[in-house]
């Protein structure tokens, strides 16, 4: 049977697939569409496999919220290069993907991968893309969540879809949410930049704190001996590292020994009540500093550097005559945690040419 170049277009409009592959699977099959796409199927399989196999740790970040605030998706998409996260093709893939895991309350990638997609079996569907797109294609991470009553979600994603945050907030009403939409919004672009990984010191755990004062203290004590040799102003090394650790005896401690220390420069006793409280607010922001790199609520509000974000969010309230907190956040940064593997250009470039 002949085979024209509509049949050829045909199939390749059906499957995406190369030309020269249509052509050949049309000639296997005399001509026959239904088994050239199942053909050219099997053989995508295998390549998909084969493609599947290779590290995907660039990509995209997707997200949808609802118009009414009370549901949101955040998606990592990841493939291979660069090249193909901006290709339209995988773009569009990767908003249907994420408009079927809005619409179906999917929330993990396990839940995903047992979906129908399409008519067809989300894995099976995915591994015609990974054969038609040319790159091993991986859904990571998906985090949706899901608003009641006066709570709201809020989402950001940062311009080249790398980033992204989908946040969910809770408040004593509807008006107290609707007042405080734009300083939530604010807030996910504060943790898409300042990447906290807790909402309140109060989840650190002691050890965790204890480990990461341990490793402060040394980089201080390393940098110390360089500033030394430079003639330059050491850095203060910190006795604690989170607002855990400083009880009202530590406080109390504290404050006499400032006030005695204070007294003994010479300072009327009378004026102590006016430098005291600038002086513990010091000892606060140098002893709670494992608390500003984890802690949301702990960090310098990157829009108003005099507070921090629970001082901001508080203060909204306050203004609103409300209540208001972040209940629960994910935050997902393309390819973060990935081991890339790193390859020799010229053999890259060979294994390319093999078609691998």
């Amino acid at each position: 049977m002949e085979i024209t170049a509509k049949m050829v277009k045909e199939l390749r409009d059906l499957t995406g697939a190369g030309m020269m592959d249509c052509k050949q699977a049309l000639q296997e099959t005399n001509g026959d569409m239904d088994k050239a796409v199942d053909l050219l199927r099997e053989k995508g399989a295998a390549k998909a496999v084969k493609k599947a196999g290779k590290v995907a740790a660039e990509g995209i970040i997707k997200l949808l919220v609802s118009e009414d605030n009370k549901k949101g998706t955040l998606i990592e998409i990841n493939t291979q290069t660069d090249f193909v996260a901006k290709n339209d093709n995988f773009v569009a893939l990767s908003d249907k993907i994420v408009k079927h895991v809005f619409d179906n309350n999917i929330k993990t990638v396990e839940e995903l991968n047992e979906t129908i997609f399409e008519g067809q079996n989300f894995k099976d569907y995915m591994s015609t893309q990974i054969a038609n797109i040319g790159e091993n294609i991986v859904v990571r991470r998906i985090s949706t969540l899901m608003a009641k009553e006066n709570e709201e979600i809020v989402g950001y994603v940062h311009f080249n879809n790398t980033n992204g945050v989908v946040l969910k907030a809770k408040a004593d009403s509807e008006k107290t949410l609707e007042g405080a939409k734009q300083l939530l919004q604010n807030v996910t672009m504060h943790i898409s930049a300042m990447s906290p990984e807790y909402i309140s010191y109060k989840e650190l755990s002691p050890e965790f704190v204890e480990k990461e004062l341990a490793a402060l203290k040394g980089a201080l004590e390393v940098q110390n001996e360089e500033n030394e040799r430079l003639g330059k102003p050491l850095r203060h090394i910190p006795k604690y590292g989170s607002r855990a650790q400083i009880t009202d005896d530590v406080l109390a401690q504290e404050t006499e020994l400032i006030r005695q220390e204070l007294l003994a420069e010479g300072k009327p006793e009378h004026i102590l009540d006016r430098i005291v409280p600038g002086k513990i607010s010091k000892f606060f922001e140098d002893n709670t500093q494992i608390d500003a790199q984890y802690a949301l609520y702990s960090q310098i509000y990157v829009l108003d550097a005099d507070k921090t974000v629970e001082e901001a969010i508080n203060d909204k309230a306050k203004e609103l005559n409300g209540s208001l907190e972040v209940v629960e956040y994910a935050r997902f940064k393309v390819g973060e945690g990935i081991e890339k593997k790193e390859e020799n250009f010229a053999e890259e470039v060979a294994s390319q040419m093999r078609g691998e």
